[in-house]
C-alpha cells in the first residue's frame, strides 16, 4: 500500500490488515470484512443519495452487500493530496455472473426483479426531486453522432479497410436507428417520463456481468454509481442484450431469462414495448462508431474490424429473436 492510499484510509475508523489492487480500486482486509476504496468522480450529493437508496433497499428486504462507509468525521468522500476523490464501501469476494450459464442468467434475472421492487421508491424520488431519464433523447443524441461520423467518412478520400467497411454498412444501421426513434416517438404513452416519475423505480443503471457477483449460493449486485430514475426495462434490456450476444440470440434462453424475471416482478404490456425498442436500437453499432469517433484515426485496432463483422452477423440473429419473441402480444394484438 503506498503512502497516498494509506493517508486516505487513515481517515476511516478501520484497521487494515492487508491490501491489494483490484479493478481500478484498492481492496482492504479488515477485522470487519473486506472494504473497497474506489476513485469517485461524482458529487457528494449524488453519493449521499446513493447511500440513502441502498439503505432503503435494505429496509425493503433486499440486501445488496454494498454499503457506503463514512469517515471518522462522517464524510462520504475523501481527497488525497492531489485532490483526487475516493469513497470506501463494503465488499465481498465472488465470481462474476457467467453469461453462458443458464442457471446464472436465470438467477440474476430473478434477483434483478426483486431489486427493482426494492428500488421502487416514489417518496425518495419526490423528496430528492429526481428527474427521469429519457431513452428517446439518448437515442436521438446517438443518431446525431452517427450522422456526423457518416458525413465525415463520406468526405474522407483515403479510407482504410475498417473505414471502408464501416461506411459500406453505415446506411442500413443508421436507417434502423432513425426508424426505431421515430417509432418510439409515436408511442408517447409507452415512453412517458411522467409515468416513470410516478412509478418511482430507480434502476441500477449498469446491469452487466461485471457488477453481478455470485458468492456461493448468494448473488449480489455491486457498483450502483450509475443509478438513475428510469423504467426497470433499462436494466433488464442491458442484461438481456449482454446475455443474448454471448449465446447467439438463443430464443429459448431469451424466454428463460424473461420468465425468471416475471416470476418475481411482472412485466406490463407497455414495458414489453419498451424492452423491444431498447433491444431493437442498434446500440452496439453506435458503440463501435463512438469508439472510432473518439479515438485516434491514425491507427485503428484490428479487433474493431472483427467486432463490426461479427455485429453484422449478430444483428440478423437479433432481428430473428425479436420477431419470434415480441411479435405476439406486443407488436400485434
Amino acid at each position: 500500500m503506498n503512502d497516498k492510499t494509506l493517508a486516505v484510509l487513515e481517515k476511516y475508523d478501520i484497521e487494515v490488515l492487508r491490501s491489494w489492487k483490484g479493478r481500478s480500486a484498492i481492496l482492504c482486509e479488515t477485522k470487519t470484512g473486506i472494504k473497497i476504496l474506489k476513485e469517485y468522480k461524482g458529487s457528494e450529493k449524488r453519493l449521499s443519495l446513493q447511500k440513502k437508496i441502498l439503505e432503503r433497499m435494505e429496509e425493503n428486504g433486499f440486501y445488496s452487500h454494498e454499503k457506503i462507509l463514512p469517515t471518522k468525521e462522517g464524510e462520504l468522500i475523501v481527497k488525497d493530496e492531489e485532490m483526487t476523490s475516493y469513497c470506501l464501501k463494503e465488499y465481498c469476494e465472488g465470481k462474476e455472473c457467467n453469461l453462458s450459464d443458464y442457471k446464472d442468467g436465470s438467477k440474476a434475472a430473478a434477483h434483478m426483479a426483486r431489486l427493482h421492487k426494492s428500488m421502487t421508491l416514489p417518496d425518495v424520488v419526490e423528496e430528492e426531486n429526481m428527474l427521469p431519464f429519457s431513452i428517446i433523447e439518448e437515442f436521438e443524441k446517438h443518431n446525431r453522432e452517427l450522422r456526423r461520423v457518416k458525413k465525415y467518412l463520406k468526405a474522407k478520400r483515403q479510407k482504410d479497410d475498417f473505414e471502408y467497411y464501416l461506411y459500406l454498412n453505415f446506411n442500413s444501421f443508421l436507417e434502423k436507428a432513425e426508424s426505431v426513434v421515430e417509432e418510439m416517438k409515436q408511442r408517447e404513452d409507452v415512453f412517458s417520463l411522467d409515468q416513470v416519475r410516478q412509478e418511482g423505480t430507480i434502476c441500477h443503471g449498469d446491469m452487466q456481468h461485471h457488477n453481478i457477483l455470485m458468492v456461493k449460493e448468494n448473488l449480489y449486485f455491486i457498483n450502483f454509481e450509475k443509478y438513475v430514475l428510469d423504467s426497470p426495462m433499462r436494466d433488464l434490456s442491458l442484461f438481456l442484450r449482454k446475455v443474448m450476444e454471448k449465446n447467439d440470440w438463443s430464443k429459448e434462453l431469451g424466454q428463460y431469462i424473461l420468465q425468471s424475471y416475471e416470476k418475481e416482478n411482472s412485466i406490463t404490456e407497455k414495458q414489453k414495448y419498451q424492452l423491444y425498442y431498447r433491444l431493437k436500437y442498434p446500440e452496439k453499432f453506435w458503440k463501435i462508431v463512438n469508439f472510432y469517433n473518439n479515438s485516434s484515426k491514425a491507427w485503428i485496432p484490428e479487433k474493431n474490424g472483427e467486432k463490426l463483422k461479427n455485429l453484422i452477423v449478430a444483428e440478423e440473429m437479433k432481428n430473428a429473436y425479436l420477431e419470434s419473441n415480441f411479435k405476439e402480444g406486443v407488436l400485434r394484438k
